[in-house]
């Protein structure tokens, strides 16, 4: 079994100050640490389990300047097999459909029976980079999957549902699916593994390597504005009888303009 991984480098901003920088379209990132995003480390471990069982091989593909390679690195170090790096200047200004265009060119060039990505990444949230390779790679997909199953040619999955409710579906590979944390326990990397990580090649593709012009990749949100909310502390406690309550909050309603 042939499994692709996409793996994100975020900030770690648990115990750091997230503060937005002069342009007001990103955040200062000079005392922040980066690591490998939560739910792609999930991503990763399931697939090293499935390479286990089932035999195969597991590629990395990361979207990022070299920077990123640090991530590949590290899936590398835990058992993953190659690592590829899809990066060029062109795609700086990218969002959620630039990244997802990209990874699903670069999966066309590759062979795979099964495409795993974590469900949301923790510097966004946007949770639609998966969404938008099923899209347009043609594929069946799932989200917010938190067990795996490989059954002939087809996949057995659990998912989570809004209100705790979950959902078991059989889907037909090759697929997309979209990892939840908590599926499994992510492995650490032992000193041999990261000495031979360190070794491996990662091949680095551009625009020109995936042949992509540019109105193929061009970005189809704009970031307008990064900034942190204003707290305020503005609430109006309503007492008495459910009556009167009612009564003031029907008034306050059409004060307002609601009613």
């Amino acid at each position: 079994m042939n499994i692709l991984v996409g793996l994100k480098r975020v900030p770690d901003t648990a115990e750091a100050a997230v503060i937005p920088d002069s342009t007001g379209k990103d955040i200062i990132k000079d005392r922040l640490t980066f690591s490998l995003n939560e739910a792609d480390n999930y991503a990763l471990e399931e697939a090293l389990l499935l390479k286990e069982k089932y035999g195969g091989t597991v590629t990395l593909l990361s979207f990022g300047p070299k920077a990123f390679e640090e991530v590949l690195r590290m899936g590398m170090a835990k058992g993953a097999d190659t690592a590829i790096r899809l990066w060029d200047e062109k795609f700086t200004n990218a969002d959620y459909f630039t990244v997802g265009k990209v990874l699903a060119t670069a999966c066309q060039t590759l062979p795979y029976d099964l495409i795993l990505t974590g469900c949301m990444a923790t510097d966004d949230g946007y949770a639609a980079v998966g969404l938008t390779m099923a899209a347009i790679l043609g594929l069946p997909h799932a989200t917010y999957v938190s067990k795996i199953e490989i059954q002939n040619s087809k996949a057995k999955i659990r998912r989570e549902l809004e209100g705790g409710l979950l959902e078991v579906k059989e889907i037909n590979l090759p697929a997309v699916l979209a990892v939840q944390t908590g599926i499994n326990t992510p492995r650490y990397s032992s000193i041999l593994g990261i000495k031979r990580a360190a070794a491996k090649p990662i091949t680095v593709l551009d625009c020109a390597g995936l042949n992509l012009a540019d109105p193929d990749f061009l970005a189809k949100t704009i970031l307008e504005k990064l900034y942190i909310p204003i707290v305020e502390s503005k609430a109006e406690f309503l007492e008495g009888a459910p009556d009167e309550v009612s009564t003031q909050l029907a008034k306050i309603f059409k004060e307002k303009g609601v009613l």
